[in-house]
């Protein structure tokens, strides 16, 4: 039985499912949350001051909503990266944005990477289960 594992996210939420086989459906493994990522730009900025940025001025290296999303993609990366180690998964299907997307690939082995069997470049973390099935259809025989 190859068991497959949709990772379902967005900067601020993530949804980790398993499909164990045709006709098996999807099975919820974990939901990680972050909601510093839902934080207005100035509810995550501090009073101290940023790194110099050389001629005598000082400058935050990342937009604070950018350092959230991330923290939070390296958060998701080790979560892939352990059930890599515990055999938990031999497929992974990534479903986020494109820009998302790109902070996790940033952020996975070599070893995950060469799992992924599809990326789809869409935000589905808003959906029911029942109608992510339908989105994902061509993806994963569910």
């Amino acid at each position: 039985m190859t068991i497959t594992w949709i990772m379902v996210a967005n900067a601020s939420h993530a949804k980790l499912f398993a499909n164990k086989g045709p006709n098996k459906g999807l099975e919820l493994v974990k939901e990680l949350d972050h909601p510093e990522s839902r934080e207005r730009a100035a509810e995550l900025v501090s009073d101290r001051i940023g790194n110099f940025a050389g001629s005598g001025s000082y400058a935050q290296p990342t937009a604070p909503k950018e350092h959230e999303a991330e923290r939070f993609a390296q958060e998701i990366a080790q979560e892939l990266e352990q059930g890599r180690v515990s055999n938990s998964y031999e497929k992974l299907v990534m479903v986020t944005s494109s820009h998302f997307m790109g902070l996790i690939n940033g952020r996975i082995s070599q070893q995950v990477k060469s799992k992924i069997s599809d990326a789809i470049n869409k935000d589905y973390t808003h959906l029911p289960v029942k109608e992510l099935t339908g989105h994902l259809a061509n993806h994963v025989y569910l």
